[in-house]
């Protein structure tokens, strides 16, 4: 039975944090653990996984593209540590193309992250070939 882009759809990764993660390795901190904004990153790549695969089988060429994040970064993460990121798919707008998800993500001693992502449904080529037309205006 193939699966439909509707609220409950959820899906998760894993990942082990590396050096090439922390906080002092990507501008965001000074610290050596986790950062906040590659904790972001892999709760956007789950959503984008969470839905990508019946996007493919539509055939049409589609893609997400992130809009919103509303995320709390609750309990620091150090290198070496499993982390695991859940997306689900909460809303969705009346055209079916805006999606509200409720991410996650817990590392080996519990929840460290927690909030809202929203992203729109957009035909990747022409999406891409609109950000390639854009000029810059001298206004």
């Amino acid at each position: 039975m193939k699966k439909k882009l509707e609220p409950g759809l959820s899906g998760t990764l894993e990942i082990t944090v590396s050096e090439a993660m922390l906080a002092c390795n990507v501008g965001s901190g000074l610290v050596d653990v986790f950062s906040t904004a590659m904790m972001i990153a892999w709760m956007e790549a789950t959503a984008v996984a969470t839905v990508q695969e019946i996007l493919d089988h539509q055939g049409l060429g589609m893609t997400t593209v992130g809009t919103k994040v509303d995320i709390s970064h609750m309990a620091a993460t150090p290198c070496g540590m499993k982390v695991i990121f859940t997306a689900e798919l909460v809303g969705m707008s009346s055209n079916g193309k805006g999606l509200t998800f409720k991410v996650s993500a817990r590392d080996e001693v519990g929840l460290i992250g927690e909030g809202l992502h929203e992203r729109v449904v957009v035909h990747k080529e022409k999406f891409e070939s609109r950000t390639r037309d854009r000029k810059l205006c001298g206004c």
